[in-house]
């Protein structure tokens, strides 16, 4: 088991020094930066506090701490993942309306285009 805290401890901070650095240069945002902080704080905290790990477990109604370890990690990636798909949709949409929006301006525009060239030639 300890084996799998140090693990478990390790792999949260490599996560947030990867962070940090994404951060530092730009190539994340600080709004999408903080569901990988939180979920690397929470991975640290369960793997260093034993006692709050063993009430965790208890409370899913497993006998094992590595289990209700794996369990618990699974489900805040889940929770993050759910999260960055929720903003994939919102962009998604943001980026439909966008374009229709691109699309009305475009026919606009060569209608005007159309009407000067239509009173030029008269």
């Amino acid at each position: 088991m300890n084996h799998l805290l140090n693990l478990v401890t390790a792999f949260s901070i490599v996560l947030m020094a990867i962070v940090l650095i994404s951060l530092r240069r730009s190539h994340i945002r600080v709004e999408y930066s903080v569901s990988w902080l939180g979920a690397a704080a929470t991975l640290l905290l369960l793997a260093r506090w034993r006692a709050a790990l063993d009430w965790l477990t208890r409370a899913l109604g497993l006998s094992d701490p590595a289990t209700g370890l794996i369990m618990i990690v699974f489900c805040v990636f889940l929770g993050v993942f759910y999260r960055f798909s929720v903003i994939i949709s919102d962009l998604k949409d943001a980026n439909i309306a966008m374009a229709q929006r691109v699309a009305i301006l475009e026919y606009r525009i060569e209608a005007l285009n159309e009407k000067q060239q239509t009173l030029e030639h008269s």
